[in-house]
């Protein structure tokens, strides 16, 4: 299974759009981690939302549709549903 996600840092107060084959579990701690990039030393991502796909490929599609929106009001539409 692969899986869609959304991440937010109330710190940035931003969202990551991401995808992963690994356990979503562990795939957000990796972002917690203190690593060089986007995610990383912030600590305190939230998941948000997820979608889940049997195929990275679908996975990857959303993936690109959504950061192709580039737009916070639409993936919180898409978050809280409204």
């Amino acid at each position: 299974m692969f899986h869609l996600y959304i991440l937010l840092s109330p710190t940035k107060n931003k969202y990551y759009v991401g995808h992963t084959g690994d356990d979503l579990v562990e795939r957000i701690r990796k972002h917690n981690s203190n690593h060089k990039g986007f995610t990383g030393g912030i600590g305190d991502w939230e998941l948000k939302y997820y979608e889940t796909y049997f195929t990275k490929t679908e996975a990857v599609k959303r993936e690109k549709e959504i950061k192709s929106w580039k737009s916070r009001k639409m993936i919180e539409k898409l978050i809280f549903k409204t």
